[in-house]
């Protein structure tokens, strides 16, 4: 079989290797498609060689279908089509209060273990989520990426009615913005590049240019003065921080979905002034994996049009490469069967 593997210093490497049985408490999958997130590429710029094991196979967001069963597995069978949810939560301790998604010793599997980017890929049973036979492969690879949306969006407490802005345009905010959406929530989004501008109005967004407007006046005006209900702050940059509690309404939401390595100053005071509420989130639960599959699986959503590239495995360093240069794109999906 075919499989990838980055070797450090922006290089990606194709093998062929033996397809291994699956060993007690696995089975293993034949993937399908595996997206390309964030984390892949920053892997690829070297910003997490600590953490990965070069050379490494790596790679989470995907679908698949069930090609064998190891002993002692119950509940699955062949044929089947599944998604993984790639958190190895096996050191959980009483001290993680049952939060096993952010318990101390989580291994994230595909960065900390070997990932989906190969043609047969061995995991514990129990990260395994199943789906229907009428679900569509290549949608399915989004259900990881849309599981952190719809864990942020259950954490906010959004509902019908409220005011969302989604700070950033990019996948994970697009995916934010369409969980709000469906929730019935209004939904501003700001983004200051115009390509993803333009593609966030072409589904059907409100969209602005926080360079070109003032967004907090533009909140304001759509919403008679009330400003935001919940903020999304997706971008991960500074200014972002900066607006996000200027744009936020009394007793708003603020959800840090962005990763910030670094300590980055916030105006506190508007949190007493306004009794904001400032909420972390971080991956996903199995109960936002199944909101996932419930709207992957109805397919009301324009989710296709977040797919902006499929290209196979073979061609690993040349989509990494691509992706470098065009950061405007949305999704890239690895088809695995060539």
């Amino acid at each position: 079989m075919k499989a990838t593997q980055y070797e450090g210093n922006k290089t990606f490497s194709v093998i062929d290797k033996e397809i291994a049985a699956p060993e007690q408490g696995e089975v293993r999958i034949k993937v399908a498609y595996v997206g390309v997130c964030g984390t892949d590429v920053h892997i690829y710029h070297g910003m997490m060689d600590k953490r990965v094991n070069t050379p490494e196979t790596i790679g989470h967001e995907m679908s698949g279908v069930i090609d064998a069963v190891g002993e002692g597995v119950s509940g699955f069978s062949v044929g089947e089509k599944v998604v993984v949810r790639p958190l190895d939560d096996r050191k959980v301790k009483a001290s993680d209060k049952g939060f096993n998604h952010i318990c101390e010793e989580l291994k994230f599997i595909g960065i900390d273990s070997p990932g989906a980017m190969q043609q047969y890929w061995n995991v514990p049973a129990f990260t395994l989520h199943k789906l229907k036979d009428t679900t569509d492969l290549k949608l399915a690879a989004l259900i990881e990426p849309l599981s952190v949306a719809t864990h942020d969006v259950r954490l906010s407490g959004l509902v019908k009615g409220e005011t969302a802005v989604v700070l950033g345009g990019g996948p994970i905010g697009l995916l934010v913005a369409m969980v709000a959406k469906e929730v019935g929530a209004n939904v501003i989004i700001s983004e200051v590049n115009p390509k993803r501008i333009a593609k966030a109005k072409e589904l059907g967004f409100d969209a602005v240019s926080p360079i070109d407007i003032d967004l907090v006046e533009y909140v304001r005006e759509k919403t008679d003065g009330r400003l935001a209900d919940v903020v999304f702050e997706v971008a991960g940059v500074q200014p972002a921080l900066d607006v996000m509690t200027e744009v936020a309404g009394i007793r708003g939401r603020i959800l840090m979905v962005a990763i910030h390595g670094e300590k980055k100053p916030i105006d506190l005071f508007k949190f007493f002034w306004k009794e904001l509420k400032l909420i972390g989130a971080r991956v996903y639960e199995k109960e936002d994996y199944e909101k996932s599959i419930q709207l992957i699986t109805a397919n009301e959503l324009p989710f296709i049009d977040m797919i902006t590239d499929v290209q196979p495995l073979s061609n690993i360093q040349q989509v990494f490469e691509n992706i470098d240069n065009n950061p405007d794109g949305m999704k890239v999906l690895m088809d695995c069967s060539l």
